[in-house]
This record gives structure tokens, sequence and C-alpha cells, in this order.
């Protein structure tokens, strides 16, 4: 489902803002979408995981660190999907960090 929604995503960001004019319009969520997804991949199946998991991917989708930030600058649509896939797999991958959870 995420390889769905990012092939998807891509291609409908790409055209979204060709129409609009604008880079990454308010309108398209389906990155948001595939980034959270992609956090939720592997976490324990439990309150506390997929709530960590869903606050360290908006953390990281509205602070954007480092090469997540530079993620955007990618032509059309790429730049409106990556930076969010990249945020929901540090998400991801920090919530099943052993002991993180326990």
């Amino acid at each position: 489902m995420v390889l769905l929604a990012l092939v998807a995503g891509v291609w409908a960001a790409g055209v979204m803002e060709t129409m609009t004019g604008s880079h990454d319009p308010s309108e398209i969520v389906i990155d948001e979408v595939a980034g959270m997804w992609l956090a939720l991949i592997g976490i324990p199946v439990t309150w506390p995981g997929m709530l960590a998991a869903f606050l360290l991917f908006r953390l990281f989708d509205v602070w954007k660190p480092g090469p997540i930030n530079r993620l955007q600058n990618l032509p059309g649509g790429w730049g409106v999907m990556m930076d969010d896939v990249a945020a929901g797999a540090l998400a991801g991958g920090l919530v099943v960090l052993p002991g993180l959870m326990a």
C-alpha cells in the first residue's frame, strides 16, 4: 500500500503542482498518508506504539531535520512525497528500536 500511495502520490502531486502553480499545495494529503503508513510498518500493534509512531512522524514532518528538508527540493511530485516518506521511515525506525516501547 505504501508503494502504491508513493507512485500515485508522485504523479498526483506533480499534476497538482502544475495546476496550482505552487509547491506542495495544502490540498495534497497523500504524502502524509504514505508517510504515516510507512511509520506504522513493523511497529508494535499497541496504543503506545501507534501513538509514538504518529507523534514522531508529525514531529519529523513539521521539523524536517537534515536530509528530510533537502528532499523537498526534488523535482515535481517527488519533492512533495519524499520528505514525508523519509519522516515516516525515521519515525517507524525509532519506534521499533529495542526497548523504546518497553
